[in-house]
């Protein structure tokens, strides 16, 4: 039975719905936060604070504990209805009044353990992304479910948090306890996962909500990193309630973030961008410049700036999946599911000549006549020059242990090698950045086999790219999986790429995870394999040559029957 006084809905407890049965808490939930409001105080929440929770006095409403006698006219309250079916389910369904600053506040009997918003890209997956957004709305309330193509992240962030401050100001508990436990769900590719990343380190938040990302992309690097796997998951309610399941109980887990600015002269002629605002990533910050006011800005150059948290590459890897974004992009009909995609990226690396050496322009491809690099080893430390070799094609600075679907270019270094190079083992959260070279995919197929890994260059804190007039007019780059073409300077300009430590961000990790931490005990540290007989020198280019030579006319070697290769030559 329910009246209304004073602005709120005042609900007459007489025993739970039948068609609501007491939901099974799991032990940090067990505390009920049952209120007790006189009905002639002022509208509000009045929720008995948890253990730790600091919450301003208020006037009117006293703090009530569960064994306190009822004041006569005072009034038990729960949650609104049961629109929506009751049980685990609430554990992370979040109020209307809490994500809307216009709904009517309601007063509930327990804080959720495990609140969540969940951003999903429709377009990612085929048609997997819309069907995740409907099984999401019909399990939780539909407000706390954004699609990112309608909905971008940032908006959708900076007005939650506005409405939990001004709610912690009025002394709602369930404000507190929402903003302290707020978990963040991203069903997308990579590039959707880095954006939200972006969005949160934005936000300069003390507590910043951790983050579990659903694989729904071709590579889904992000996803397999924390232990959340490589395939496209499914859509029906079962696997999504179990999905929330294992985000309830998943592990935090810091890494590194990864500051990269984009510098280059005004152009003397032309337009005002050098590049179209849409071909740079959501991770260059909103496809704008900084402003003439950024510390990061200097006279005379277009600045852009932005992060990553799983790679930055360069070269033939990044032209090949500029390739089928672009051609995704104008036949999306044509990219309906996850073995099609990884099928099409195969034809693609084919025909841009990742895997033979390039007919035209050869030198274009080779990145020591495009670039000069200089790391950083450690903070504080000087910059040097890195010597790149002149058959290297492909530059990438890994992050995470999972590259190209789920390999690891890194792998682990015999002992000898970790003495003579100086390298760590590497963990995701220890400052530190390892870099990694290609030849061509062949070298890359090379990762397939047991302590198969790349060409290890480096491990910087820094590292720097400086393009000057060279062989080409450009190059292709890429940060978790979003690619771009990228002018090169014409003249004596010079574009610069610069990457460095900036904080840290949360994840959520499930088990298995790939990825390590210096800080967490239960991840030991990566063993160093004492037999590994790998090769990461510039001598060892010649005698790698030979080898792929081998391999490629091998007559086990085959190409998948529906590839024809003809059209490819020349």
């Amino acid at each position: 039975m329910a009246n209304m006084r004073n602005g709120i809905t005042w609900t007459k407890r007489i025993g739970s719905p039948a068609s609501c049965p007491p939901p099974a808490h799991s032990p940090v939930a067990t505390t009920t936060l049952l209120l007790s409001i006189p009905p002639k105080s002022k509208p509000g929440i009045s929720l008995i604070p948890l253990s730790g929770a600091q919450v301003p006095p208020q006037r009117g409403f006293p703090q009530l504990s569960g064994s306190q006698p009822r004041m006569e006219g005072e009034a038990d309250v729960v949650v609104g209805s049961c629109a929506k079916p009751c049980g685990p389910l609430e554990d992370y369904r979040i109020p209307d009044y809490i994500l809307k600053s216009d709904a009517q506040k309601v007063l509930v009997d327990h804080a959720p353990p495990c609140p969540v918003i969940v951003f999903i890209n429709s377009r990612s997956g085929g048609q997997l992304g819309s069907s995740l957004i409907k099984t999401y709305r019909e399990l939780l309330n539909e407000a706390q479910v954004f699609d990112v193509s309608e909905e971008a992240p940032d908006k959708v962030l900076h007005r939650l948090y506005a409405n939990l401050e001004r709610l912690k100001m009025e002394g709602d508990i369930l404000a507190v306890q929402i903003w302290r436990t707020l978990r963040l769900i991203v069903a997308g590719g990579d590039g959707t996962a880095s954006w939200l990343l972006g969005v949160v380190s934005d936000l300069k938040l003390a507590h910043p909500p951790p983050v579990a990302t659903v694989p729904l992309g071709t590579g889904n690097n992000l996803p397999f990193s924390f232990g959340w796997g490589k395939k496209n998951p499914s859509t029906d309610k079962e696997a999504v309630e179990s999905f929330l399941g294992l985000v309830k109980h998943a592990k935090e887990i810091k890494i590194d973030s990864w500051h990269i600015i984009l510098r280059m002269r005004v152009p003397k002629e032309g337009p005002c961008d050098p590049i179209a605002p849409l071909e740079l990533p959501h991770s260059l910050h909103a496809f704008h410049r900084v402003s003439s006011s950024d510390s990061l800005n200097m006279e005379g150059y277009h600045t852009f700036r932005g992060g990553f948290w799983n790679y930055f590459s360069m070269g033939m890897d990044a032209e090949v999946s500029y390739a089928f974004h672009s051609e995704r992009k104008r036949n999306p009909e044509k990219f309906k599911n996850q073995l099609t995609n990884q099928g099409t990226y195969a034809k693609l690396g084919l025909k841009q000549g990742w895997f033979c050496a390039s007919l035209s322009q050869p030198s274009s491809r080779n990145l020591a006549q495009l670039a000069k690099v200089k790391i950083m080893k450690r903070a504080g430390s000087q910059w040097e020059e890195l010597h790149i070799h002149h058959s290297i094609r492909s530059i990438v600075c890994l992050n995470l242990p999972s590259f190209s679907g789920g390999l690891n270019p890194w792998g682990t270094p015999g002992t000898r090698r970790v003495a003579d190079r100086e390298f760590t083992a590497p963990f995701v959260d220890d400052g530190l950045i390892e870099v990694v070279g290609f030849r061509d995919a062949w070298h890359g197929l090379v990762l397939l086999a047991p302590n198969g890994h790349g060409t290890r260059l480096a491990q910087a804190h820094r590292i720097r790219f400086e393009f000057h007039k060279g062989a080409a007019e450009h190059t292709f780059m890429r940060v978790d999986g979003e690619p771009w073409k990228q002018p090169l300077p014409k003249d004596d300009d010079t574009v610069v790429v610069e990457i460095s430590h900036l904080g840290q961000v949360t994840m959520l990790a499930n088990e298995p995870c790939r990825s390590k931490s210096v800080n967490d005990p239960s991840s030991p540290s990566p063993a160093h394999d004492s037999h590994s007989d790998d090769k990461d020198n510039a001598e060892d280019e010649d005698e790698w040559e030979d080898g792929r030579r081998k391999f490629g006319a091998a007559d086990t070697f085959k190409l998948p029957d529906e590839i024809d290769i003809a059209h490819l030559k020349g």
